[in-house]
């Protein structure tokens, strides 16, 4: 499987307003009744939309989309962001990154959390997190595990300044790990499954043990979603028809998202625990306002929070108009 740097950090604080305007634009194409393009990207709580497009669901409840599979996770919000696709899978965090940077976005759909397929792993030896002190770990800085250890160390009360950064590219990061270069590593699958062959190494923290903390969504352009509500719907209503369909034919959806991943089907069914799809019901909670993990905004608040203090963003993200639920609200 190709690398899935799921960025973090704020590429897009330099985003000029003249970038920012040009997702109004958003494809050309975007008449009613017309295509939408949609980029996705290696993660497991993605995969369904291959299974969408092989199995004619787009078709089906009449929305023409061209599906764009990214190599690099990153060039697809740079797709989002420059305005040369109309709707991207990506992260909370990297969506307000973006946003930080003028980008103007709506998030539609909460198509997964990640339960554990983000991970700190550790050589032999190193057993908790507090064993980290003074360690080398690499990371690929400003991504989203490099967000997940900054969280795991503040439980154990040490900072990055307590141990030794490197900074590798996620799937440099798991190599450089099994080839003995470093103590620890933190990444996503597929790389947690080649960072876990290096003998007696172990799991020392993962994302299972911050719920909500790695919410992954299907993100428009504002102005897409305003001005093709239409389309937008049939998206949403096409995702959940999808997994209605991965449910009754499991054996067949997981050969299409293995194939499309790159890896093994044993590999992609190792994978199932550590990404938990969310049902419509699970969308509505997460949507509506609260002071909880489960809830969006809060999520949303503590993550911009956190860019700041930690120099990942040079301004707070504005949340106010980026949750739009009115999608989710009328599936059938």
């Amino acid at each position: 499987m190709i690398s899935r740097s799921r960025r973090l950090t704020a590429l897009f604080c330099a985003l000029t307003l003249a970038g920012a305007a040009a997702l109004s634009a958003c494809s050309s194409d975007t008449a009613d009744g017309a295509k939408i393009t949609l980029g996705f990207s290696a993660w497991p709580g993605w995969f369904p939309w291959q299974v969408a497009q092989e199995k004619g669901l787009f078709k089906k409840n009449g929305v023409n989309v061209d599906l764009k599979y990214f190599d690099n996770y990153t060039d697809s919000i740079n797709a989002l962001s420059g305005g040369a696709i109309d709707a991207n899978s990506q992260t909370l965090g990297d969506t307000l990154a973006s946003v930080s940077g003028g980008a103007k976005l709506s998030i539609v759909l909460v198509n997964d959390n990640s339960t554990g397929n983000d991970k700190i792993i550790a050589r032999e030896g190193v057993t908790s997190l507090a064993d980290l002190k003074g360690k080398k770990i690499a990371v690929e800085q400003g991504a989203v595990d490099h967000y997940l250890l900054l969280l795991a160390l503040q439980s154990v009360k040490l900072t990055e300044k307590d141990l030794q950064l490197v900074s590798l590219p996620t799937d440099a990061a798991a190599a450089a790990f099994v080839g003995g270069q470093v103590d620890a590593v933190a990444a996503f699958a597929p790389f947690t499954s080649k960072a876990l062959e290096r003998p007696n190494s172990r799991t020392i923290a993962s994302s299972a043990e911050f719920p909500g903390a790695i919410p992954d969504h299907l993100v428009l352009g504002e102005k897409v979603t305003k001005e093709h509500p239409k389309e937008v719907q049939a998206l949403v209503n096409t995702w959940f028809e999808t997994l209605a369909w991965i449910k009754d034919n499991k054996d067949a959806a997981i050969d299409i998202m293995a194939k499309r991943g790159g890896v093994s089907v044993a590999e992609y069914r190792s994978y199932d625990s550590g990404t938990s799809i969310f049902t419509k019901q699970q969308n509505i909670d997460a949507f509506t306002p609260g002071v909880t993990p489960q809830h969006l905004n809060f999520q949303a608040g503590k993550i911009a929070d956190f860019m700041v203090s930690a120099g990942l963003a040079a301004t707070r993200p504005q949340i106010d108009n980026l949750f739009d639920d009115t999608f989710i609200k009328a599936v059938p």
